[in-house]
């Protein structure tokens, strides 16, 4: 059972296929195959020919007939148990537009560092942020055929890694607002009367919460009682793209946080708010996992939403531009301009790493940079 097409690249048109050549005798799971880098139809169909008398007098496929998408694709089996399924989603979407178009049609066991050198020169070029990610997912599957006995070298161990040319510009350094600007941000916003917007962002902005774990948010979440919201799972992008929830970045992201008086009393204005609209839709918001924030048929909000809401903003009243993450970090540089200390950002943050709240740190605002200045001219007093 074979199944041939014919695709094209940048390098011109070619043939794969893909079979089913059996039932392994040891693990019991059918053995299926695509390959693919045929320049002609014919070509292909006596490479299954000769695959499939390869694997019925042996039992398997000759390791010098994998290709790297080959071997790609038995790693993933293995792999796919190991992460959670937005990360493996994450890697899907590396491998097919990266790596894949790349090294995917190469025999593994053809494949010289040099060519290697070639992909992650390439990819540095291109500016490609995650290069050293890519090349390191690239790796994961020549050790995987390492560990099967199928190769004895892996050739990107034996290349050099293209030095990060830091980029720092002020659009990098300055991913936040001040006090004064994130004000305005909010006098804006209130101006477009839509409370559902005004809310998310208001909780985006006084948490410092990651987009995702807001987005998960449902109303037994949150304690009007003590004012606080407790942090336990975050929305993710998963396999076909399709939105789930899941537990959250690390272990220190599960956490409470407090929130002040007035975000308080605007979240309970929100809830009066959404019950209304979606009673008029005849649909229940009564279940204690009811979103905080949902879209028109009360279903998970999509991630690009609060890009859409913060560009027309941003556009409409001229406002300073900084991306959603950047109210996380607005939060952040507020929190220790108030004489926050780092382990208190650290924790409501949910930071694992220490070093990263540090790194937040050094990009506080001017005004902090100001009163530093300030103090310096006073202490020295002339």
């Amino acid at each position: 059972m074979a199944t041939f097409k014919q695709y094209e690249t940048v390098k011109g048109k070619f043939w794969k296929y893909r079979a089913y050549l059996g039932t392994d005798e040891t693990t019991g799971k059918d053995k299926r195959i695509e390959k693919r880098g045929f320049k002609t139809k014919k070509e292909a169909q006596l490479s299954l020919s000769r695959l499939q008398l390869d694997y019925d007098k042996n039992g398997s496929v000759s390791n010098t007939k994998y290709t790297y998408n080959d071997m790609y694709l038995l790693w993933l089996e293995q792999y796919k148990n190991t992460v959670k399924e937005s990360t493996l989603a994450k890697t899907q979407r590396t491998f097919k537009n990266h790596i894949l178009p790349f090294f995917g049609q190469y025999r593994i066991d053809k494949i010289k560092p040099t060519y290697c050198q070639k992909a992650i020169n390439l990819w540095h070029e291109k500016k490609l942020v995650k290069y050293k990610i890519m090349m390191n997912y690239t790796s994961k599957v020549f050790a995987y055929a390492i560990s099967l006995n199928l190769l004895t070298d892996n050739p990107t161990k034996r290349i050099t890694i293209p030095k990060v040319i830091e980029d720092v510009t002020e659009d990098v350094l300055k991913n936040f607002y001040t006090k004064e600007e994130l004000k305005l941000f909010f006098d804006c916003i209130e101006k477009e009367n839509i409370y559902r917007d005004l809310t998310l962002f208001r909780v985006l902005a006084f948490t410092g919460a990651r987009k995702g774990e807001i987005l998960s948010l449902t109303w037994q979440d949150i304690n009007f009682k003590d004012n606080t919201i407790r942090i336990n799972k975050a929305l993710a992008q998963g396999l076909n793209n399709k939105l789930i929830i899941q537990t959250p970045k690390t272990k220190t992201s599960v956490r409470t946080i407090s929130i002040d008086p007035k975000t308080t009393e605007i979240l309970k204005e929100w809830r009066k708010k959404q019950k209304e609209f979606y009673f008029m839709q005849g649909l229940n918001t009564l279940s204690p996992k009811q979103l905080v924030f949902s879209n028109h048929n009360n279903e998970l909000l999509q991630p690009h939403h609060t890009y859409t809401v913060l560009n027309k903003i941003i556009t409409k009243y001229n406002l300073k531009r900084i991306t959603t993450h950047g109210f996380r970090h607005t939060h952040c540089s507020l929190l220790f301009e108030s004489g926050a200390s780092i382990q208190e950002v650290q924790d409501r943050l949910g930071h694992s790493d220490v070093q990263t709240t540090m790194n937040i740190y050094t990009h506080v605002t001017e005004k902090a940079k100001e009163q530093t200045a300030d103090k310096f001219a006073q202490y020295v007093s002339f």
